[in-house]
């Protein structure tokens, strides 16, 4: 598969899950989040293979992103098969997307 992996509209202080690596693939991922709304959104980005990250899995952690269109993109990211890309923002009207491809093991 190629093209959008995942996307979520994040809710405030919620803790969401976008995309899963599915078994016997590896994925080479983009991440990008656009803050849609009036107020500044500080955003935690984790790639874990457990059900909540640790402190090692956090790759963004409160970074800010400004209102208004502001945007925060990581790329050229790599996962295994199993792990997820989980999102936290504190504020709502940020859209999170997903894309790359999966490539089988």
């Amino acid at each position: 598969m190629s093209g959008k992996l995942g996307s979520a509209a994040l809710v405030a202080d919620t803790t969401t899950t976008v995309y899963t690596v599915p078994a016997s693939t590896v994925a080479t991922l983009n991440i990008a989040l656009v803050n849609r709304g009036a107020d500044p959104a500080k955003v935690r980005v984790a790639i874990t293979d457990a059900v909540a990250p640790s402190d090692a899995d956090w790759i963004e952690y409160d970074a800010t992103i400004p209102a208004r269109g502001g945007v925060l993109e990581r790329t050229a990211l790599v996962a295994s098969a199993g792990e997820k890309v989980i999102i936290h923002s504190d504020v709502s009207n940020l859209s999170a997307r997903v894309h790359g491809f999966e490539e089988a093991e």
